[in-house]
């Protein structure tokens, strides 16, 4: 099977980073199998060499955009997730209305229905997320936001948002805001900076919002 063209960022013989398009999963689902940007970059090392692996290090929402990290062993993958605390991860974002505040931070313990939702909630039981956001523009209608995450909890940033009254454009699933201009999850992971696992060297990787996202923001 022939691999997709892919948007590779950075690639050495440990990690490779791809930007990941909106409207594609990270990994297989029960209902998607194939279409996955794991499959793709499986694909792509194979044709490389056939031994060659992948190894999934986080993930990013189906609808989301932005840089992924894969790892190429399991050595690699662990040292990643046992300091993924001290990854900087950045993203940006458009929401529904003018924010007023210049920046904030937003936590709370989230809690998932048996339809996968996820909701925000006081009891500790669940579990902690924190979100830092900082205007970057705004106008009466839409306001664009860099987000920071101090955790890395699924659906973290889109329920926090909504949770203050400015849900992403285009997130149906919290919010429902629908958008005739863009098409799409306004949510974009647009930076990364964290030591390579192996050389510990600091990898600073940045990939521009797309250009959609400046037509709600004029």
């Amino acid at each position: 099977m022939k691999s997709e063209k892919l948007d590779i960022i950075y690639e050495d013989k440990y990690i490779i980073i791809v930007n990941k398009p909106s409207g594609l999963f990270t990994i297989s689902t029960d209902k998607e199998k194939m279409k996955t940007l794991f499959h793709q970059v499986l694909l792509y090392l194979k044709q490389k060499h056939k031994n060659n692996k992948v190894f999934i290090v986080h993930r990013l929402d189906k609808d989301t955009s932005g840089l992924l990290i894969f790892a190429r062993n399991e050595d690699v993958k662990k040292k990643l997730q046992d300091n993924w605390d001290k990854v900087k991860r950045e993203y940006i974002t458009i929401v529904s209305g003018e924010v007023l505040k210049e920046k904030d931070t937003i936590k709370s313990y989230l809690k998932e229905t048996k339809t996968l939702l996820v909701y925000s909630s006081n009891d500790k039981n669940g579990k902690l997320a924190i979100t830092e956001y900082e205007k970057v523009a705004s106008n009466k209608d839409y306001s664009m936001l860099k987000i920071y995450i101090k955790t890395g909890r699924k659906n973290q940033i889109r329920v926090h948002l909504n949770d203050i009254g400015h849900p992403i454009v285009g997130d149906k699933k919290y919010g429902n805001i629908k958008n005739k201009q863009v098409k799409r999850l306004c949510l974009h992971a647009n930076y990364l900076e964290f030591r390579h696992p192996v050389t510990n060297e600091l990898l600073k990787l940045e990939s521009k919002y797309p250009q959609d996202f400046d037509k709600l923001i004029k």
